[in-house]
């Protein structure tokens, strides 16, 4: 037979008797632990606003008080200096529920809290009734008092040691939250600074990689292809020199003078392409150099600025300029042209560069020349596709209509900030 107590009453309900008069006892206990319960999720739920900033999280830990207390008016304060980052510094809840802003429509008792517990020199002195229809309780982080808690009941509502140990531990708790907010926000800041850093190396790391690829290729052109060049122009000349035929002479005349255009624009190719510091003014200082180097002397260049300059990724000035080097090295080969116009304007959405000159080239015969390119198996005609190719890679169009000069226009407008999916190379 057991020898273990029969559980008596005292265990199995939490009172001490069976008695009428200890009933009430039990179900006021059973109502404080459930509001207790109700109080600590309550108070869950509000910290988990951390990660959303100081301010949600200061609004949430005073509507949990507002709710916990069934308060007429609850009020929140942070000491003037202390937790500089968090935000709002104080909050007041009306006998609505709502946030007061209109301190008109707080009552002086209220607005003297406020007051105090800013300035740090508010204690609790309050006794007796008061008490039992006010709390206030500070909040503190280590042995300093960053801020404090105050609460108003209504009559039917008192204020027991149960409610003070919640608001003591939703005082804690939010000059814990809050500091996290602060070390989440400064993490989320570092974090964002590093990614930039990472994006700049990266971009610097792609400009020295092209910067080497424009060097070697450069290189390759004047030891190679720009001697070639001269080569066949000695070539022609020596030719020239052995010939009697005017006919003949004429056309070697004009080889030799291509020739002597192609080592130009090989020169001019040769300089932008070894040219360090061409991106770091901006695609205005590019065009600029672009025109004013190795170009035909008879060729008159002028380039116009419109608008407001505003940067543009590097891959679309790099397009850009090369668009512009693409339609004068037309202009210069095949318009037998005399004047050139560049024109660069900024606009409120787009940026528009246009090429003109005054010289032969007819827009009907260039966009013939445009719609063959596609078929044509020996490349030719490959530089008008081109510049229409590094267009709608920016998100723009190009254009070929008549210039007010009296020849080709070639325009071509991208959006201000594009989107390209890199410009061709």
């Amino acid at each position: 037979m057991s020898s273990r107590p029969a559980p008596d009453l005292e265990a199995l309900t939490g009172i001490r008797s069976g008695k009428p008069s200890f009933y009430p006892e039990y179900r006021h206990s059973a109502e404080r632990l459930r509001r207790v319960i109700h109080a600590l999720d309550r108070i869950s739920a509000a910290l988990v606003c951390t990660v959303d900033g100081s301010e949600a999280l200061v609004r949430a830990v005073v509507t949990a008080a507002a709710e916990h207390l069934s308060a007429r008016w609850v009020v929140f304060a942070l000491v003037d200096g202390e937790m500089p980052d968090a935000e709002p510094r104080h909050l007041v809840l009306g006998p609505t529920g709502t946030e007061v802003t209109d301190w008109t429509a707080v009552p002086d008792e209220i607005g003297g809290h406020i007051r105090a517990v800013r300035a740090g020199t508010f204690h609790d002195d309050h006794h007796g009734e008061e008490r039992r229809r006010h709390a206030h309780v500070p909040v503190t982080l280590g042995d300093a008092v960053v801020g404090g808690f105050a609460a108003w009941t209504t009559l039917d509502r008192e204020i027991d040691g149960t409610d003070e140990s919640v608001l003591r531990i939703l005082a804690g708790q939010t000059a814990a939250a809050l500091r996290n907010c602060a070390l989440f926000q400064n993490l989320g800041e570092r974090n964002l600074q590093l990614q930039r850093t990472q994006e700049e190396l990266f971009l610097a790391r792609q400009h020295q990689v092209l910067d080497e690829e424009r060097h070697r290729i450069a290189r390759e052109l004047h030891d190679s292809v720009t001697q070639y060049a001269l080569s066949a122009g000695m070539q022609i000349e020596l030719c020239r020199s052995e010939v009697d035929d005017p006919r003949l002479r004429a056309r070697l005349d004009t080889a030799k003078d291509l020739t002597r255009r192609a080592v130009e624009q090989l020169r001019s190719a040769i300089y932008a392409l070894s040219d360090d510091e061409r991106g770091d003014n901006g695609l205005p200082a590019m065009l600029e150099r672009l025109c004013g180097v190795h170009l035909p002397d008879e060729l008159r260049v002028e380039v116009r600025i419109g608008g407001h300059p505003v940067a543009l990724p590097a891959a679309a000035e790099q397009s850009l300029f090369r668009i512009a080097g693409e339609a004068l090295f037309n202009t210069a080969v095949h318009a037998e042209a005399r004047h050139a116009l560049v024109r660069l304007s900024y606009r409120h959405d787009r940026v528009v560069l246009s090429v003109s000159d005054d010289g032969r080239g007819s827009p009907e015969e260039v966009r013939r020349m445009l719609r063959a390119a596609s078929s044509c198996p020996s490349g030719e005609h490959r530089g008008v596709a081109n510049m229409q190719a590094r267009a709608r890679e920016l998100g723009g169009s190009l254009t070929l209509t008549r210039a007010r000069l009296g020849g080709l226009q070639v325009q071509v407008s991208v959006p201000a900030r594009p989107e390209a999916n890199g410009a061709a190379e």
